[in-house]
């Protein structure tokens, strides 16, 4: 006989069923794993979903917004929104209008809308089609900002769960302006200031009542009731909108009736977001964001970049350079250009023009073409002997001169004796440059012109004082801003802040100003400076009452035409060329003029600021120390005689013989190095034509009167600025020896006549 434990037996007894056949134990059992399973899954969906922080995102992913610094929008790129709204920008109506469309119950749920999902399936039922959604607005925003589109259970989880979590983050109208400004709506456009313009080119307080009908129902499918490629779907759609907003008290049946007989009226135009204002700038932008976010950031994309880009500057220096291409560009045979304007103080770059035509060739001529500076470079070694403590007025001879087989020419082919380092500036005479670098030295000369913004490499050759070395027109400008700053440098860049998704600022600049050059030195450099624009090759850049400092440039055969020029609030550089390196047939001057052009216009209502004294001279020490070449050979020769004022004896004896001179010229040739010629890149290949124009000399004084002492030589020419063009015949002033400040009253009339005509 089987014993029975005394639990069954008791059980048995009473009637009671063991514990696990109970239906409740069970179904306790079933409700306590469903409850732990709901828990684990969702801390699983959580795990997967961005932080909380991130739901405050404003902008879509994989989008780049590039803003101008008065907040109009340069460029965009992905599925970027044109024109963010405030929600009270948007029209009360048209909110009414999205929300009796999409989310009738969207002020009464709390992400997810029970009731409207069994409201849309009875509805889809009953049409056997779908014509209502059962996704709340604040659903559709999480799809919009952080789930992809596949129509999958785990992204749907995924949305009801991120749909939840922003509910307890943002208020129904930041959800409400998110959405209204995000959602796609057919044609390119992102938001309802987009489809506005898109199809009906309004703005959304300029919309009917049936126009903001059809905008709220593109919502669901875009592609399908776009009322451009499917009028009769849209109408039908915009017409259901209607009748929602009637039901749900927003109209009143007659607005409703008006609105339905309204025809569509479409006035399509292209998405604003693909415009590209200033694409030289905003090219530049781009390849500088890396510098300061990493490539993750870069990545999953929703910045927004704020620049330092004046938009009116910018139109203006647009002007500047397509009329000086349109003009002197045909004549002088140049075709294209390049202009940049920084503010010397802060570093901003404000205006970017870096060619004729982005569309056509996208290279950048400011900041990607590496070319011979010429004559602007002469800025440096006059600032380095200045630094020294040589004084503006210790004078060198400008005669014949070979170093180490090197022989430097003035582009004039004339020599003017014994002359001062001012007018050797304003003149812009090379044979004084050159030995004026060897005074200073190629090691202190090169680490000035780093130290004020110059990036590019330098090297230690005598052709240096004549700018054979390439640099480009950025680093260029931005040098010459340590003159109008007395010698600080900032260095120049196009961006204020980043912003990223949540509109939080993840960089904003921070450069500081670096002691380049001492104070005193760069307030002379500036009245040096001046007297370039006052009373030399840069007179075409003078500024009506408001001061100008700068520096023309021409490098050999004319091949690229500078002028860098700057006031106390701005410095601005201008470049004039062909890509190909090709001769043109201009001069410094056009770039100096172009120059004119844009500034004339650009500081219209800026204050009129003074540049600071000149210093005292006497007894200045210098903060640099000069470490002077030392030549192998130095050849220096006398200047033939030739002037207007010798006698009658001497000028026989002059001139015994053609034949004499021609010989010695010949055995002059002979003396130049073969290596230096190749070295030089100043070597020109062919001969210009029509290109003698002579500096003017000051009759008073022998010393300034001279002539050529050497006929021109197609290996050895090395080019300082150039006359001005040949139509303008206009001479340079006399430089006074004395270094006097006057200005030539012969400027304003060669302005006159290089001034192209008005088309």
């Amino acid at each position: 006989m089987k014993i029975l434990p005394s639990r069954m037996r008791t059980n048995r007894a009473t009637g009671k069923k063991p514990l696990y056949r109970r239906l409740w134990f069970w179904a306790g059992l079933g409700i306590g794993g469903g409850i732990v399973a709901s828990i684990y899954g969702i801390s699983l969906i959580d795990r997967t979903l961005p932080d909380k922080s991130e739901l405050n995102a404003v902008f879509r992913e994989q989008t780049l917004t590039i803003k101008a610094a008065d907040g109009t929008i340069l460029q965009q790129q992905g599925e970027a929104t044109r024109e963010q709204l405030k929600l009270e920008q948007i029209p009360d109506t048209l909110k009414k209008a999205f929300i009796a469309s999409e989310d009738r119950r969207f002020r009464q749920h709390n992400g997810v809308d029970p009731q409207g999902i069994v409201r849309a399936g009875l509805n889809n039922l009953r049409s056997q089609n779908v014509v209502e959604g059962g996704s709340t607005i604040t659903q559709q925003l999480t799809r919009i900002l952080f789930l992809k589109q596949e129509q999958t259970i785990w992204r749907k989880l995924k949305e009801v769960r991120l749909a939840q979590k922003m509910e307890q983050e943002l208020t129904k109208d930041q959800i409400l302006e998110r959405y209204l400004n995000l959602v796609y709506l057919g044609g390119g456009a992102y938001g309802v200031a987009d489809a506005a313009w898109v199809y009906f080119s309004k703005s959304p307080d300029q919309l009917s009542l049936a126009q903001m009908a059809t905008i709220a129902g593109l919502a669901p499918a875009p592609s399908l009731y776009a009322p451009d490629k499917n009028p009769e779907a849209a109408k039908r759609r915009r017409d259901l909108v209607l009748l929602r907003m009637q039901e749900d008290g927003v109209i009143t049946p007659e607005q409703r009736q008006a609105a339905v007989q309204e025809p569509l009226a479409l006035k399509s135009s292209p998405p604003k977001r693909v415009q590209v204002e200033s694409p030289y700038f905003t090219s530049y932008i781009q390849k500088e964001l890396p510098k300061y976010v990493s490539a993750n950031v870069l990545k999953s994309g929703g910045l927004v970049v704020e620049t330092t880009l004046n938009p009116s500057w910018q139109k203006v220096a647009e002007e500047a350079v397509a009329k000086t291409l349109r003009n002197q560009g045909r004549w002088e045979n140049f075709k294209q250009a390049a202009m940049v304007a920084i503010d010397p103080r802060s570093g901003e770059i404000k205006a970017m023009v870096g060619g004729k035509d982005f569309g056509k060739n996208q290279f950048n001529r400011v900041t990607q073409a590496q070319r011979q500076p010429g004559s602007t470079f002469k800025g440096f070694v006059y600032a380095t002997a200045i630094a020294t403590g040589k004084s503006p007025y210790d004078s060198y001879e400008d005669a014949p001169f070979v170093v180490d087989g090197y022989e430097p020419k003035n582009y004039s082919e004339n020599f003017h004796g014994s002359m001062n380092i001012r007018d050797a500036l304003t003149r812009s005479v090379n044979i004084v440059a050159v030995k004026v670098l060897i005074d200073v030295g190629f090691t202190p000369t090169i680490k000035l012109a780093h130290d004020m913004g110059i990036t590019s490499e330098l090297k230690p050759t005598y052709s240096l004082a004549l700018g054979s070395n390439e640099v480009n027109l950025l680093e260029l400008t931005s040098a010459y801003g340590s003159f109008a700053t007395q010698g600080l440098h900032a260095e120049p860049h196009g961006i204020t802040r980043i912003l990223n998704r949540q509109g939080k600022v993840i960089w904003s600049a921070n450069f500081k100003s670096k002691r380049a050059l001492d104070a005193d030195s760069a307030a002379i450099m500036t009245w040096m400076l001046r007297n370039v624009v006052e009373a030399g090759t840069g007179g075409a850049a003078q500024l009506d009452n408001r001061p100008v400092a700068g520096k023309t440039g021409t490098s050999d055969e004319a091949r690229d035409l500078w002028f860098i020029g700057y006031i106390p609030q701005m410095v601005t550089g201008v470049w004039l060329g062909n890509d190909d390196n090709h001769p043109t047939d201009g001069s410094s001057s056009s770039a100096a003029y172009t120059w004119h052009e844009f500034m004339e216009k650009a500081v219209e209502g800026m204050p009129i600021e003074k540049f600071p004294k000149r210093p005292k001279l006497e007894g200045r020490k210098g903060t640099i120390k000069a470490q002077s070449i030392k030549p192998k050979q130095v050849l220096n020769r006398s200047i033939a005689s030739d002037d207007d004022d010798d006698s009658e004896g001497e000028r026989a004896r002059n001139s015994n013989s053609e034949e004499s001179g021609s010989s010695r010229r010949r055995r002059r040739s002979r003396s130049y190095s073969q290596e230096e010629q190749q070295a030089s890149d100043y070597t020109p290949r062919r001969r210009r034509r029509d290109r003698s124009e002579s500096s003017s000399s000051n009759s008073s004084s022998k010393s300034s009167t001279s002539e050529s002492s050497t006929p021109r030589r197609r290996a050895r020419r090395v080019e300082s600025d150039s006359p001005p063009p040949r139509r303008t015949r206009r001479e340079l002033p006399p430089a006074n020896s004395s270094g006097s400040s006057g200005s030539s009253s012969s400027q304003p009339s060669w302005r006159d006549r290089l001034r192209p005509s008005q088309q």
